[in-house]
């Protein structure tokens, strides 16, 4: 997928519109490398969007976690 920036777009502000997660600009940054001094872009910049898939937080308790097992012997 291709986002094309408006005036003052940052990655932040990109990963975040794109994503729903502005900690996601790692992802858009290493696949438009291109622009890595970029800190504010101009309108009319078109970036590569990288497909990505969320890995389960590590924050969530035990019970939501895949591959956990909470039955009691």
């Amino acid at each position: 997928m291709i986002y094309e920036t408006v005036l003052g777009d940052t990655w932040d502000i990109i990963a975040f519109k794109i994503y729903k997660d502005e900690k996601r600009a790692k992802e858009l940054v290493e696949a438009n490398l291109d622009y890595i001094t970029v800190i504010v872009f101009s309108a009319g910049v078109k970036l590569h969007t990288p497909e990505v898939i969320k890995p389960l937080s590590e924050n969530l308790p035990p019970w939501k976690k895949r591959g956990i097992n909470n039955v009691s012997s």
